[in-house]
């Protein structure tokens, strides 16, 4: 590994031998932090509220989906600071604790959306596959328990990041590293390994098989206990591109690119374009991991209860509420108008009595 250098700069472009060149960042990563920001918030901030307001019955699926959306809700609301320090040109101006605490939430948000969504996968392969033994393991009473687990095992396994996430003076500027110092980076090596296996490799493989054993499930009907209509193999079919569409496009190139790109700077070899090409391919995928929260609430509208049914229902009773109170308007004036005809024969008859 190469040493510190002594003239006290500690940026990740020239702590080491290589001097890393990424201008690019600092127009990509404000650019689509911001399109994330704009679109990530609206579209979750409406999920949140169809999910809280709007379901009366919660399954499940909606106790996996709500805790999906406060991860992704989090993760959005820090990009701001993001926007602006990358904007800035790697000069953060929010103190060290608020550097921990952004480095933190990004991969809180990252693994917990990860584990979630094999949630949501496991959830529908025992519904599809294993109707029976879901009858027991699909109740919210167990969906409360598994999200508790879940929360407690990120913030135990992400804890590391607020040691390793630390803010250094570059010249003028303050850096503050989505990695961790150079001192640091051999344990940071080992620890971010651990965690990429345990929270990224085992997920997507229990998805990938879950999903395979679905779509074989959904294209052999003779194997279904209980026939299902094709509007529930639809949107079975569709929830499963939408959770791979997740994992391949955000989550699989980044894990890929970090790898190459952490390996290449361990081993620090004498070509220098190998490092800087990993090291970008690395930073291009950033985007796609926050890319997921504008996915994620794609299934917000599709699963469970069917949030576009809850605001169609809404409508038709507002419908039928107006459609019985003119009908009821409409016999009343019928029965008014009746009475007062009596009335009037009844007048004309007195006269002529």
């Amino acid at each position: 590994m190469a040493t510190l250098n002594n003239t006290g700069v500690t940026n990740d472009s020239q702590v080491y031998r290589c001097e890393l060149k990424e201008n690019f960042k600092y127009i990509l990563l404000p650019v689509s932090y911001t399109l994330v920001f704009v679109f990530g918030l609206g579209l979750n901030i409406t999920a949140m509220y169809v999910i809280l307001f709007r379901t009366k019955h919660w399954k499940p699926s909606t106790i996996y989906m709500i805790n999906l959306n406060v991860c992704d809700t989090l993760y959005v609301l820090t990009l701001p600071f993001l926007i602006y320090y990358y904007a800035d040109k790697n000069d953060w101006p929010f103190g060290e604790v608020m550097c921990k605490l952004i480095r933190f939430l990004f991969y809180t948000n990252l693994y917990g959306s990860i584990l979630f969504l094999s949630c949501i996968s496991v959830h529908r392969f025992l519904g599809i596959c294993h109707p029976m033994r879901s009858l027991y393991w699909m109740n919210g009473r167990r969906a409360r328990m598994v999200s508790v687990g879940i929360w407690v095992i990120i913030l135990i396994l992400q804890a590391p990041i607020l040691y390793f996430s630390r803010m250094r003076r570059n010249d003028t500027d303050l850096v503050c590293h989505d990695t961790t110092i150079q001192v640091l980076f051999n344990d940071f090596i080992v620890y971010s390994s651990v965690v990429m296996f345990l929270l990224f490799v085992i997920p997507f493989g229990v998805v990938l098989v879950c999903n395979g054993l679905m779509v074989k499930k959904l294209l052999d009907p003779s194997g279904l206990r209980e026939p299902m209509s094709q509007r529930s193999k639809q949107k079975s079919v569709k929830m499963i591109i939408i959770v791979l569409l997740a994992f391949v496009l955000c989550f699989l190139p980044f894990h890929v690119n970090r790898s190459i790109y952490y390996t290449f700077r361990y081993l620090d070899k004498h070509d220098c374009n190998i490092i800087r090409l990993s090291n970008n391919a690395y930073k291009v995928t950033r985007p796609l991991v926050s890319l997921n929260s504008c996915i994620d609430p794609i299934l917000y509208f599709m699963a469970g209860q069917s949030f576009r049914s809850s605001f169609n229902k809404k409508s038709s009773m507002k419908s039928e509420k107006t459609l019985s109170t003119l009908q009821n308007m409409k016999q009343q004036k019928r029965f008014q108008h009746q009475e007062e005809e009596e009335n009037e024969e009844k007048e004309e008859e007195e006269m002529f009595l």
